[in-house]
């Protein structure tokens, strides 16, 4: 029994052997992908196998899959998330491009720049492949449920502007990582459950503008070099500081 094939217009239709099919079909397959034609070709063949059918259908589909790492990142964020609105219906992870994808902008460059999804009733955590959005100047994701430590590989966004998570339940320390966001305006993690110390390593951002952790578990003193100087107490309220740091007398982490 002799299989044959349908092949794209500009392809001769040739009789495969079943003596050696996949040989075949791998010529076969590499003459289709010359072709200019795109559409999906049938195909029937006699006594080939399901290994040859799986193969071939596992190679056409195989150039649909996203190898955009900022697409990978955001579908890895909505695989951790629950969406009972589903305002992530929109993030199909077979487009290699997520510049489509509702609460998502992107630069003239294609770049992921802005994330949107505040106030979007999701929950669940936030994982280390959002370190890959190189390219992000503003996360809001405040006002949803969002539990777990917050990911310190968010400090790998250098070009950052401003993240805004307040209003969740993330805890856990404040990453500090956070310490090489030299683009960072503004940093709001107020009403959330954050425990332990401000890390010192923050008073080096030079751009930062506002900055709140009110309403968390915070606890030992409240730095007063660079920007820290300028916040008002209104930003470290309902914690469990100290009071200002008071260098050369008391250790920065007193009383946690």
């Amino acid at each position: 029994m002799r299989g044959f094939l349908i092949y794209p217009p500009d392809i001769s239709a040739e009789l495969v052997s079943e003596t050696d099919p996949n040989t075949s079909f791998l010529n076969w397959f590499q003459k289709c992908k010359s072709s200019s034609h795109r559409e999906t070709h049938f195909f029937f063949v006699e006594k080939m196998g399901v290994p040859f059918l799986l193969a071939f259908f596992f190679l056409r589909l195989a150039p649909s899959i996203s190898s955009n790492p900022e697409g990978d990142a955001l579908h890895a964020l909505r695989s951790r998330l629950s969406d009972p609105n589903n305002v992530l219906q929109s993030w199909d992870p077979t487009l290699v491009n997520p510049c489509t994808w509702f609460h998502v902008s992107c630069d003239s460059d294609g770049h992921v720049v802005r994330l949107d999804l505040g106030n979007s009733n999701v929950s669940g955590t936030l994982g280390p492949e959002l370190g890959h959005l190189k390219h992000l100047r503003y996360l809001e994701l405040y006002r949803n449920d969002i539990k777990g430590n917050i990911p310190k590989e968010l400090g790998n966004l250098e070009n950052l502007i401003s993240m805004d998570l307040y209003e969740n339940q993330l805890e856990g320390p404040i990453p500090r990582s956070f310490s090489k966001l030299k683009s960072l305006r503004f940093l709001r993690l107020n009403k959330n459950k954050l425990s332990g110390h401000i890390p010192r390593e923050l008073t080096a951002l030079s751009n930062l503008k506002n900055f709140d952790v009110s309403k968390n578990d915070l606890c030992g003193t409240i730095p007063v070099d660079g920007p820290f100087a300028s916040f008002p107490m209104e930003s470290f309220e309902n914690n469990r500081f100290s009071g200002p740091e008071l260098q050369g007398l008391v250790s920065y982490d007193f009383g946690c």
